[in-house]
């Protein structure tokens, strides 16, 4: 049989618009499944930016998350049952009957996506990096991006009631000590949690629109805002745009307790002028170590620890006072305990002979005072801690003494403090 020119060319057309769509169509069947283990199974979004898949975490396990592809370190934007790493065999599948179940190797539920009474017909990664279940009509019935964990994305809002809570640590994804809300009443806020729960503590940030804020956009031109119901922007988060067609962005709340814009180049430029790592626009607050004053809690870093910023990086790290160590050095926000044994409280010997002073300027630990003197000279304060057993350390500043027992929280240096803080530590340096 004979055809024509351009019916054969109709044909190849027609053939390479189908070849076209395959390559470009992500979606996923029911009955799809990616396995945990170390072969790098993953869906990807049509252009490859973002992947979801499996990732290994250390030695500990797997986890079922979101990244950014084209990132050689393949930074996590968002993960499921992030307390429970996946064991290896694990596997998360759209089954046939369109629920989307993360399984132990066992074939126990361990995790599944919330659809309600209904069910989904397909999933995809897209490429702003939220994950979507669909129905046959093509309705979204679950997506990521309402349950984000610690990141948010441009195109992301917030809603009311929204939250993120920040990891862990730099390399556990766990829920950690901080969270970034929308409260219902309005107030976007940061604040410490009741670790390990995660319900809200104390804030330390907050743009104070109780009764007017009603969602948190991060807008595809690259700025973070609080908008009205009527779509008025009531106070910008991040003021410093970037172009989402030049750079990956996120903007995330990180373990340390500070909410971060990155931004990271899509190639290095024709000059290779952009180096090639996530770089920080803004963020807040500008200093975390005096910024959290709280009643109950450690504070920025753990109890008896202090907070001090980095000059460089203005990132905050916690330390440990002379005559203390960190309890957990696995743990960025650990407390300290004490390295020599603690004075006796004995009437006939209370070991003043024994202890005296390691002096730190511009250091205090607000709130955590038990008794209160003034105007008294730097010695009556010096006496009055060593003299007494309960005393660890004592706060001189202007004529006032504050003595303070352990565990103490809030814990700072900083320029703005003033005075000093005189730790008691005991002079033969017996441990405990």
């Amino acid at each position: 049989m004979a055809f024509s020119v351009p019916f054969l060319i109709f044909c190849i057309l027609l053939l390479l618009s189908h070849l076209t769509i395959a390559q470009t169509n992500k979606n996923i069947s029911l009955g799809s499944s990616l396995t945990a283990t170390d072969d790098n199974s993953l869906w990807p979004s049509p252009s490859g930016d973002f992947a979801f898949g499996f990732q290994r975490i250390g030695t500990g396990g797997f986890l079922l998350a979101i990244w950014f592809n084209k990132v050689p370190e393949k930074t996590i934007i968002w993960s499921a049952n992030r307390n429970n790493l996946a064991q290896e065999g694990s596997k998360i599948q759209l089954t046939t009957d369109g629920r989307f179940v993360l399984s132990d190797p066992k074939g126990q539920e361990s995790w599944s996506a919330n659809l309600g009474k209904t069910r989904a017909s397909y999933g995809a990664i897209l490429d702003n990096g939220n994950f979507v279940l669909s129905s046959s009509d093509s309705v979204t019935v679950w997506q990521s991006f309402d349950e984000p964990t610690d990141t948010i994305l441009p195109t992301q809002r917030l809603n009311l009631g929204g939250r993120l809570i920040a990891s862990f640590s730099k390399t556990d994804y766990s829920n950690g000590r901080f969270g970034f809300m929308l409260q219902t009443d309005g107030d976007l806020m940061l604040y410490t949690t009741n670790f390990p729960l995660d319900s809200k503590n104390s804030a330390y940030w907050s743009t104070r629109t109780r009764g007017s804020g009603f969602q948190v956009v991060f807008s595809q031109s690259g700025y973070i805002y609080l908008t009205s119901r009527d779509g008025k922007i009531l106070q910008f988060v991040s003021s410093i745009a970037s172009s989402t067609d030049q750079f990956y962005q996120r903007a995330v709340l990180e373990f340390d307790g500070v909410f971060r814009h990155y931004v990271y180049p899509k190639s290095a430029g024709s000059n290779g002028e952009r180096p090639m790592e996530w770089s920080i626009l803004s963020f807040i607050p500008s200093d975390i170590c005096t910024s959290i004053v709280q009643d109950t809690g450690s504070g920025a870093c753990g109890f008896n620890s202090y907070c001090i910023l980095g000059i460089n990086d203005q990132r905050p790290k916690c330390e440990c006072p002379s005559g203390y160590n960190f309890i957990d050095t696995d743990d960025p926000l650990s407390s300290c305990q004490p390295n020599f044994a603690p004075q006796s409280c004995d009437k006939g010997s209370q070991e003043t002979n024994l202890f005296g002073f390691m002096d730190m300027p511009n250091t205090d630990w607000p709130l955590s005072d038990y008794e209160y003197y003034k105007p008294v000279t730097e010695d009556f304060c010096r006496n009055a801690c060593l003299g007494d057993c309960f005393c660890a350390v004592a706060i001189f500043r202007d004529g006032n003494c504050w003595k303070k027992k352990n565990p103490l929280s809030n814990g700072r240096i900083d320029p703005s403090v003033g005075g000093k803080a005189l730790i008691k530590v005991r002079k033969d340096n017996s441990t405990t």
